[in-house]
């Protein structure tokens, strides 16, 4: 028995930065459902984002865990900030086969990110012949990498890779913006991508960002730069543009041969028996019928059905009806006014939908509906939920985050108030009680505990706007 365990990075301000992690969870998972996976289950983490990276590893069910970062590339974030939240104890490069730790009874093994692995050359190349037109030869074709920024060391190890194989006319590794081209970046041989037919000598050329997503504001830099191309190069020969490779379905081999490296134990785990109570419990709510947070939760001829409370009694034909779990996560990603919600226990979940999901499909709807919220509510129900008081998240954090180490109280309690007020989790870090869960039938009885990655930012800018103010 197995659990996977896929870390994006995540954003609070907008989701597309999870895509790639949701798209190959999905696909995982549709693997297992037809018996073609050595996983039992498979669920997503997120740096910023729920579920956070201190949350993620209360979700599995079983003792044996693999963890894979859906990142492309090796340095801080992996191999400290990923580590270090998710409690391994370790910092510096992760070896090839991976990290592991027994944490709580189970065994967590963490993997070196997705973008280290030379699968990814694999993966890029799909990407180029599937943006391809149909017919075109790709030895005919110049292969255009795009990096966010110099100096990735795994992208050009991917590129080298690609030219050997000569499957493409020439392979060039290309960066957003002239601005990146610094003296430190020792990309000498990288052009910005407004100059890219400088580059290109066959008849034509592909473009596969090496991003895990194209963002709002990056995909709007990408048409700036190509735009210029244009102006420049009116002889240019044609360009093909690709998507992420990261949101190539070739992403998840990559993803169970990183998870595959270096695990010499065969037999798995064993049932987490703490985790199983949790969802014992919950169920027996769920064939009871009762209210958990914003939802209403109610069997339903063998399954269960979840909807908004404040849409009790409304007609189903009036909702919209999902039936798996990735679409009441999606149905639910934003408020009625089109809003992200990074945090799923926010009072902003959205009316008009229900769900109605099998017995097998709810523990997974509900996880993605609200992470971590059932064993985090019965973990505090048995008084066996620790919670990390507000200087001890401070103090361990990095990079621009440690600048919340110099926060007074005041201005914590002050940000707090105003970040968390729309949320139903009561802050058990910042001393506040909570008597009774939804397990004692108390709809919002739901434990916060420890600072999410939404409140430290909040708190950082703060200190930031404060210092500025000053002088300091």
């Amino acid at each position: 028995m197995r659990s996977l365990v896929l870390i994006g990075h995540g954003s609070h301000h907008h989701g597309e930065s999870a895509r790639a992690t949701q798209q190959v969870a999905e696909a995982l998972r549709g693997r297992g459902l037809a018996g073609h996976l050595p996983y039992d289950e498979v669920l997503e983490g997120y740096w910023q984002q729920e579920p956070g990276l201190r949350q993620v590893l209360r979700t599995v069910a079983y003792s044996d865990v693999t963890v894979v970062p859906v990142f492309l590339s090796e340095g801080y974030v992996t191999e400290t900030v990923l580590p270090r939240e998710l409690g391994l104890g370790h910092q510096g490069p992760v070896p090839t086969g991976g990290v592991v730790r027994v944490l709580g009874g189970r065994r967590v093994r963490y993997t070196r990110p997705l973008g280290a692995h030379p699968g990814m050359a694999d993966a890029i190349a799909a990407q180029a012949r599937d943006t391809l037109p149909e017919g075109t030869d790709p030895a005919d074709v110049t292969l255009l990498l795009l990096a966010a920024r110099p100096g990735n060391a795994a992208l050009e190890t991917h590129a080298q890779a690609l030219r050997e194989r000569g499957q493409f006319a020439g392979v060039e590794v290309v960066l957003e913006s002239r601005e990146a081209l610094t003296p430190e970046s020792h990309a000498a041989s990288a052009v910005p991508l407004s100059e890219w037919p400088s580059r290109v000598e066959a008849g034509q050329a592909v473009l596969v960002p090496f991003l895990t997503h194209l963002g709002k504001h990056a995909a709007e830099r990408l048409q700036q730069a190509l735009a210029q191309a244009a102006e420049r190069f009116p002889q240019a020969p044609p360009l093909h543009v690709g998507g992420p490779v990261g949101e190539h379905p070739a992403v998840a081999e990559v993803v169970l041969a990183l998870a595959a490296e270096g695990r010499e134990d065969e037999r798995g785990g064993d049932i987490d028996q703490a985790h199983a109570e949790a969802w014992a419990a919950l169920r027996h709510l769920a064939e009871r019928g009762g209210r958990l947070g914003e939802v209403l939760l109610t069997p339903y001829g063998g399954l269960f059905e979840l909807r908004h409370t404040l849409d009790e009694g409304r007609a189903t034909l009036d909702l919209q009806t999902v039936v798996t779990p990735e679409g009441l996560r999606d149905l639910t990603a934003r408020d009625e006014a089109g809003r992200w919600r990074p945090i799923r226990t926010w009072r902003t979940l959205p009316r008009g939908w229900r769900a109605v999901l099998s017995p097998a499909d709810l523990r997974l709807g509900l996880e993605l509906l609200y992470p971590a919220v059932i064993e985090e509510s019965y973990a505090h129900e048995h008084r066996r939920l620790h919670w990390t008081p507000w200087m001890s998240t401070a103090r361990r954090q990095t990079g621009t985050l440690a600048r919340v180490q110099r926060a007074t109280p005041d201005q914590v309690d002050t940000v707090a108030a105003q970040v968390c007020a729309s949320c139903l989790r009561t802050r058990l870090w910042a001393g506040h009680t909570l008597g009774q869960t939804i397990f004692s039938g108390v709809p919002g009885g739901l434990p916060c505990a420890e600072a999410c990655t939404v409140l430290l930012a909040a708190v950082r800018d703060e200190v930031g706007r404060e210092a500025m103010g000053s002088g300091d």
